[in-house]
């Protein structure tokens, strides 16, 4: 991976094209599957994918705290080991929950990649870790991001050389209050990059934190008036738009 003037990798390589959220699914591909995956890389766009922490600590890619919505068992994808999740199918599908380790081998640096690791306030280190030690070997563009800024912060303490970014979200909380806890988010992540919601540009901040040279993805942009908005105010998107393959 190219590296910036810091000797770290340089966090634009994140930007190069469009992002496809949860891979490319839809037309019968599942989201965070391997054949999303397979047709994003097949179209020329990065991967946006999230991870779960199994049982036993293992990054797992799926995006819900409960297995319910997209598998026909039910409860917490943190109740299941690595290896019991690696054996339930996706609903709709052939494919089944993937180890992050597998989707790296899979994509092989052939696209940039976006982790999300969904982690609970206060329990950031066990995921982050996990990521970061699957991460070890990989090359290829990859940044690892989250709402949860513990889980950047841990990344800076631990494992300096991943690229960490951020996810921001305004709509939850307005006013000073929010823009306030934003604002100790970002201090507390020193996030090399932003993924903004798209619904939120134009921002103050994230105006400010792309004018200080870093670049800002927005999400999730499934629409021609999302992806304008995107492209005023944004340097790439995370999106589900219609995209042939």
């Amino acid at each position: 991976m190219r590296s910036s003037r810091s000797g770290r990798p340089d966090p634009y390589l994140l930007a190069v094209v469009p992002v496809a959220h949860r891979g490319l699914h839809g037309n019968g591909r599942v989201e965070n599957s391997r054949a999303a995956f397979e047709a994003a890389i097949a179209a020329g766009h990065g991967i946006e994918l999230d991870v779960q922490a199994s049982r036993d600590g293992e990054a797992m890619v799926f995006h819900d705290a409960r297995l319910d919505r997209l598998t026909a068992e039910t409860g917490l994808v943190s109740a299941r080991t690595a290896g019991e999740l690696s054996g339930i199918t996706l609903l709709g599908s052939d494919d089944s929950i993937l180890p992050l380790a597998k989707v790296l081998r899979l994509v092989g640096g052939r696209v940039p990649l976006l982790i999300e690791a969904k982690a609970p306030r206060g329990n950031a280190a066990v995921l982050a870790r996990a990521v970061a030690q699957t991460l070890e070997d990989y090359r290829g563009a990859v940044g690892v991001m989250s709402f949860n800024p513990g889980v950047p912060h841990w990344l800076e303490r631990h494992a300096p050389q991943v690229l960490r970014g951020l996810v921001v979200s305004e709509a939850e909380k307005r006013g000073l209050r929010g823009r306030l806890e934003r604002l100790a988010s970002l201090a507390w992540a020193e996030p090399d990059f932003l993924a903004y919601d798209v619904r939120d540009l134009p921002s103050k901040l994230a105006g400010a934190f792309r004018e200080a040279g870093k670049p800002l993805l927005t999400w999730t942009v499934r629409s021609e008036a999302d992806r304008a908005r995107a492209g005023a105010h944004a340097d790439q998107v995370i999106h589900e738009l219609p995209v042939d393959v």
